[in-house]
């Protein structure tokens, strides 16, 4: 049995932001490819377990992306944006959008550092007010779910299945 690094995900709140820190063992190469492929990003995006029924990426400057899903009770739950800057397997700048609060729309920049086959990822959402920022991430477990998610999935990219691993949720 692997050990895990699931729930270790950390959260930094400033006036206006907040940083996401997680490690995940794999190369930075396929955590972006595991960021921005929408065959990867519909197994590990949702927090809940349920699929994706639209995830759209045009990852290209100027290109945008969209993600939703069904949430307990049939509530849509839907993300989108347009990327402003992308520099592969570094970093990745869009805006952000949690479709159900346009009002709160942030400037995500995600940068991956690797050192000895260990990816750490940041992710900061920049909101343009403390009152934008609201109570969006002070819930963290939807958060470290998906991230959970996305650990289990690098694991099976990595071994390939039946290989020894579990299949991701």
């Amino acid at each position: 049995m692997r050990t895990t690094r699931h729930g270790t995900a950390t959260f930094e709140y400033d006036d206006h932001s907040v940083t996401i820190t997680r490690r995940f063992d794999a190369p930075r190469t396929l955590v972006f490819e595991a960021l921005t492929r929408p065959e990867h990003i519909s197994v590990w995006f949702p927090a809940d377990d349920v699929a994706l029924h639209v995830c759209e990426i045009d990852l290209r400057v100027g290109g945008s992306y969209r993600y939703a899903w069904y949430a307990p009770g049939a509530v849509e739950c839907s993300f989108r944006g347009t990327f402003l800057e992308i520099e592969r397997p570094d970093r990745i700048v869009s805006t952000w959008l949690f479709e159900g609060w346009p009002e709160d729309e942030a400037v995500e920049t995600v940068t991956l550092a690797e050192e000895s086959g260990i990816t750490t990822m940041t992710d900061v959402l920049d909101f343009t007010s403390r009152e934008h920022l609201g109570d969006h991430f002070r819930e963290t477990d939807g958060a470290q779910a998906s991230w959970d998610k996305l650990e289990d999935l690098l694991a099976v990219l990595q071994t390939g299945p039946g290989q020894g691993s579990e299949s991701p949720s």
